[in-house]
């Protein structure tokens, strides 16, 4: 193995923090690979999926009633997803994060247009097909964590709460998502690739995907961007105010 090929096989950081890298996979990653059991014979069933995640962190999938895995679901519910950003080198190399939980239909209206909104957000081409009858929204209930990051990295004892955003008593956050994102991207439509362009990704055209609790999220065609807030947000003011501290510290970093 060269120097060149040992770097490329290396975690970007020394310092590992499971938690934190989770929650980094868990927000910015566009696809998983999705496991389900077929009924007839319980065998597991892996496959491709886009995902996206709820306010509070859960994943959100769009599935046709056509696929097979939508069939294993409504016969048990129970999944697995595996998330995983890639990069050079040895893929064990570097961070994945596993899921487990059951996935359920969501029907209720105000939850999934919320839902909707965040998945097209994060893959507008789905736009074509997301309300064609024979597709629907799911929120997978996760039931527990699994946090590899790399070799000799592994991450025991975390649980779904170590990795999802608690948003009891943030509904008035969670409500004016909409009409901020679209404040930003039409009125600071420099916010995103400012952003971007200090953590040293000038390329694509960048523009803001959501907002919950914890942090921001930034995308282009092919990847997406996590910034955590400082602390956890709670108010449409206290997102506002950390909107512009991001600015001002993108600003300096520049």
């Amino acid at each position: 193995m060269t120097g060149s090929d040992a770097a490329e096989n290396q975690p970007e950081s020394q310092k590992f923090d499971p938690v934190a890298e989770a929650k980094r996979l868990l927000r910015s990653t566009r696809w998983a690979s999705l496991a389900t059991l077929v009924p007839e014979s319980g065998s597991p069933f892996a496959t491709l999926v886009n995902v996206a995640s709820a306010p509070d962190g859960s994943p959100i999938l769009l599935i046709s009633q056509l696929s097979a895995h939508r069939k294993h679901i409504a016969a048990d519910p129970r999944i697995s997803l595996l998330y995983y950003l890639p990069k050079k080198g040895d893929p064990l190399a570097h961070p994945r994060l596993t899921l487990n939980g059951r996935a359920s239909v969501v029907d209720e209206p105000a939850e999934r247009a919320n839902l909707r909104a965040r998945f097209l957000a994060r893959h507008p081409k789905s736009a074509l097909y997301a309300d064609f009858p024979d597709f629907a929204f799911f929120r997978v209930e996760l039931e527990s964590v699994h946090m590899n990051g790399g070799f000799g990295r592994a991450a025991p004892g975390l649980t779904p709460a170590h990795v999802l955003t608690p948003i009891e008593g943030k509904s008035e956050l969670v409500a004016t998502e909409a009409g901020a994102l679209a404040h930003v991207n039409q009125d600071h439509a420099d916010f995103a690739p400012l952003l971007a362009a200090a953590f040293g990704e000038n390329d694509g055209h960048w523009r803001t995907l959501g907002f919950d609790p914890e942090g921001v999220d930034l995308g282009n065609d092919e990847m997406i961007l996590r910034l955590p807030f400082p602390q956890p947000i709670t108010t449409p003011a206290d997102l506002r105010h950390a909107l512009v501290a991001l600015a001002q510290a993108a600003r300096e970093r520049g």
